[in-house]
């Protein structure tokens, strides 16, 4: 697949991240027809609210092929709520929502409702799956997401445009002034997206993931959906606090310090413990003044890790 951008086009290339999209590609995730085995644990839980939810059905049969594009409109801003994707899910245009199903479905559409209908079902049944499955989750999974735009920001301003693609993912390259995205399942199909002067949003996803989504025929602007980098560890169980640490330092600069047994960077700890890069940051400021953690830069990364002070407290805690 190509994807025609022009000069002015790359000067519009942004980032944003969806918590429509968690939302769908969780659910197909959870109803078994998507997803991988890194979100294993979180699909245990899943699994009976979908058996339990009233449009298993229908979700299955929107989700278990050709995603249909009109369950991802492109975010105008770059953290949009729920409930404001929601809206404009209910707001889109019923025709391009038949073209879409018809174009995904193929004679499988024709087990759908109307389009008016289907998306009140459909918006209704999402907004249920969110509250049960994403919502719980989402300040880690918000973490995981902006930890990725930090770093692909620094590769931006590091490396333009070019550096930026080069460390997105492995199918995604930029040669001679267009975006090639190599498909898995079908790597001899050759399609051209046309980004019709609208730019090029890229949003790092958790559900997606290790895949990369493109919508072939976009209404506004391009979008990529590539899988966001520490996803892997957003369902790990987090290490014991011990509760003396925290009664004396709080929660979260007790699970910081017991965190940096091993080396982590700002990004990493957001992600690891749900909290804003910028809370992170905060803290450590507070934990260096106390001489229990330091921090070595290299370049634009920065690097923390427990003293000999911070591991002989953590230790005495546990004692």
């Amino acid at each position: 697949m190509e994807i025609r951008l022009s000069a002015a086009e790359v000067a519009r290339v942004r980032f944003a991240v969806s918590p429509l999209a968690e939302t769908v590609l969780g659910v197909r995730a959870a109803l078994g027809v998507g997803g991988h085995a890194v979100h294993r644990s979180w699909v245990r839980e899943a699994e009976p609210v979908m058996t339990g939810e009233s449009e298993s059905r229908l979700l299955r049969t929107l989700l278990e092929g050709c995603l249909p594009s009109f369950l991802f409109p492109v975010p105008e801003k770059r953290l949009p709520s729920f409930e404001a994707e929601l809206a404009c899910l209910r707001a889109m245009d019923p025709a391009y929502v038949a073209a879409e199903c018809a174009a995904a479905l193929g004679s499988r559409g024709g087990e759908l409702p109307e389009p008016a209908v289907l998306m009140e079902r459909v918006t209704d049944a999402l907004a249920r799956c969110h509250a049960r499955l994403v919502a719980p989750h989402w300040a880690r999974m918000r973490a995981v997401l902006e930890a990725d735009l930090g770093r692909r920001a620094v590769a931006l301003v590091d490396g333009g445009v070019e550096g930026l693609f080069a460390q997105l993912h492995g199918d995604v390259v930029w040669r001679d002034g267009e975006l090639v995205v190599h498909g898995r399942r079908r790597p001899d199909a050759v399609w051209t997206v046309d980004a019709g002067g609208h730019g090029l949003v890229l949003m790092p996803t958790v559900f997606g993931w290790p895949d990369v989504i493109v919508d072939y025929s976009p209404r506004t602007a391009a979008s990529i959906r590539y899988p966001a980098s520490g996803v892997g560890q957003l369902w790990e169980q987090p290490r014991p606090t011990p509760a003396g640490l925290t009664a004396v330092l709080g929660r979260t600069r007790a699970a910081l310090l017991t965190a940096l047994g091993e080396p982590l960077s700002t990004p990493d700890l957001a992600a690891r413990l749900g909290v804003t890069a910028g809370a992170v940051s905060q803290h450590l400021g507070a934990l260096r003044g106390a001489g229990l953690v330091t921090t070595h830069r290299t370049g634009r990364t920065a690097v923390h890790l427990r003293t000999r002070t911070g591991t002989a407290l953590t230790a005495e805690s546990l004692d």
